[in-house]
C-alpha cells in the first residue's frame, strides 16, 4: 500500500540520523527530566513563579530540539514555499485578499494559494501578514515568535485547571505539558500558535465561571466570557479543524456546572464570524471548496483505510505513548466521578473536573479522525488537542511520574535526531 508520507510513516518524515548544536543541550534537559527537580519545583514554587519557569523551560526545550539542525531548524520550516510567510510578504491589500480568498482555493486556478494557505481560513495568513508589517519578515524572527507563543500553551492549560479548582493537578501535569515530543512540531509550526490561542480561550472561559461565583466581580465574569468567545471565534478562522473547540468549551462548562458564560461567549464569537463575513470571507462558503480541493489532490493518494488508524499512531508519537496510556486512567476517573458526584468530597470533586477536559479532547481527536479531512501530518495539525490530553499525566501514580516524564523526553530527542521532518 502506498501511503505517500515520506519514508517513515505514519509520521510525515524521512529517516535521517544526525547530531547538531542542539544535541548536548537537549540531552542535558533529558537528564533534568530524569531527576526529581522538576517535580519538586512544580510543588514548591509560587504560582506566578511556576508559570514563568514553565514558560522559560518550554522555550529552551523547543529551541534545543530545533537547534539539532542549527539556526535553520527554526527558520527553514516557516520559510518554505508551501507555508504562510512567503505568501504574507506578497500581500499588499488585506481587504482584497479576503474578498478573493475563496476563489483562489481550487487547485485548477493558475493563481491558487499554496497548500497551507489554501488549507486554512484566512486568519492564519493574516497573522503572518501582521508579523511582516511589524518587521518580523524573516523565517528566524517568525520562528522565534512561534516558540515564544507556543510556550504559553502549558500556562493557559494550567490556568484553566486552577480556575476549575484543580491547581494541585495543574502542578502535577505542568512538567508533562512542557516536556514532550510535541515540542518538535510546536517550535516550527503555525499550528502551535493556533493551539495557544485555543488554550487561552479555554482558560478565559474557565476563569469566567470562577468570577461568576463572586458577587463582587460580575463585570469581570462578563469580560472573561467575552474574551473567551472572541478567542474561540478567532480560532475558527485560523484552522478549520478548530471548529471542534466548542467540545472543549462544553467540557469546561460541564466541569464547572456553570452555563451563564455562554450568554456572553456565543455572541462574542459570532461577532468575529460576522466581521470576517463583512470583510469578504464567509467560512461556510470556503469549506466546501476546500473539501473539493483536498479530494482532488493528495487526499486521493492517501487511502482512508490506512490513515484512519495511522493518524492515531502519528498522534500517539506526537503526544507520547505515556500520555495516551494515562488518558485511560483519566477517563476511568471521569466515569467514576460522574457516577458518584454527589458523594465526592470537595477536593475529590475538583479532581474529577480535569478528566472532563481529557474526555473532551478525546472526543475532538475522534471527530477529527473520522472526518478524514486529515490524512497524515496530524502530528502538526492536531497540536491544539495535545495539551488537553497531557493533563491526564496528573492521574499517574506518584511513583510513575518521574520515569514517565523521562520517557517523554527521551522519545522527543530520539525522534528529532533520527527523523527529518518538514517542520
Amino acid at each position: 500500500m502506498v501511503v505517500r508520507a515520506g519514508t517513515a510513516p505514519p509520521l510525515l518524515a524521512d529517516w535521517h540520523p544526525r547530531i547538531g548544536p542542539g544535541t548536548l543541550p537537549s540531552l542535558a534537559l533529558v537528564a533534568l527530566a530524569c531527576s526529581p527537580a522538576l517535580h519538586r519545583a512544580s510543588d514548591r514554587l509560587g504560582w506566578r513563579r511556576l508559570l514563568a519557569a514553565a514558560w522559560m523551560l518550554g522555550v529552551v526545550w523547543m529551541l534545543c530540539l530545533a537547534f539539532v539542525d542549527g539556526l535553520g531548524g527554526i527558520s527553514r520550516p516557516l520559510d518554505q514555499s508551501t507555508e504562510y510567510l512567503p505568501t504574507a510578504r506578497a500581500v499588499d491589500d488585506v481587504q482584497e485578499t479576503l474578498r478573493g480568498f475563496v476563489g483562489r482555493i481550487p487547485f485548477d486556478r493558475p493563481d491558487h494559494w499554496p497548500v497551507h494557505v489554501a488549507g486554512h481560513p484566512p486568519g492564519a495568513l493574516l497573522l503572518f501578514v501582521a508579523l511582516v508589517r511589524v518587521g518580523l519578515a524573516s523565517g528566524l524572527a517568525v520562528g522565534l515568535m512561534v516558540v515564544a507563543v507556543a510556550a504559553t500553551t502549558p500556562l493557559a492549560v494550567a490556568t484553566a485547571l486552577r480556575a476549575l479548582g484543580a491547581e494541585h493537578l495543574a502542578r502535577i501535569a505542568l512538567p508533562f505539558l512542557v516536556i514532550g515530543p510535541a515540542a518538535i512540531w510546536q517550535a516550527v509550526s503555525a499550528d502551535a500558535v493556533f493551539a495557544a490561542v485555543g488554550a487561552w480561550g479555554t482558560a478565559a472561559l474557565a476563569t469566567s465561571t470562577t468570577m461568576g461565583c463572586r458577587r463582587s466581580a460580575p463585570w469581570r465574569a462578563v469580560a472573561w466570557a467575552a474574551l473567551a468567545g472572541v478567542l474561540f471565534g478567532v480560532c475558527v478562522f485560523l484552522s478549520y479543524g478548530l471548529v471542534l473547540l466548542p467540545l472543549l468549551a462544553l467540557g469546561v462548562l460541564v466541569a464547572s456546572r456553570r452555563w451563564l458564560p455562554l450568554l456572553v461567549a456565543i455572541p462574542a464569537g459570532l461577532a468575529v464570524v460576522v466581521a470576517f463575513a463583512w470583510a469578504g470571507f464567509a467560512w461556510w462558503e470556503a469549506f466546501p471548496v476546500l473539501r473539493q480541493r483536498y479530494a482532488d489532490g493528495i487526499a486521493s493518494q492517501r487511502p482512508a483505510a490506512y490513515w484512519l488508524w495511522a493518524n492515531l499512531a502519528a498522534f500517539t508519537i506526537c503526544t507520547g505513548p505515556v500520555i495516551i496510556g494515562a488518558v485511560w486512567a483519566a477517563l476511568a476517573r471521569f466515569g467514576v466521578g460522574a457516577a458518584r458526584a454527589s458523594h465526592l468530597s470537595l477536593r475529590r470533586r475538583s479532581d474529577a473536573r480535569a478528566p472532563v477536559l481529557v474526555a473532551a479532547a478525546v472526543a475532538m481527536v475522534a471527530m477529527a479522525d473520522l472526518s478524514l479531512m486529515s490524512k497524515a501530518e496530524v502530528e502538526r495539525i492536531w497540536l491544539p488537542f495535545v495539551p488537553w490530553l497531557a493533563i491526564s499525566a496528573a492521574m499517574l501514580p506518584p511513583a510513575w511520574r518521574r520515569p514517565a516524564l523521562a520517557s517523554q523526553a527521551v522519545l522527543a530527542v530520539a525522534v528529532q535526531h533520527f527523523l527529518w521532518t518538514p517542520w
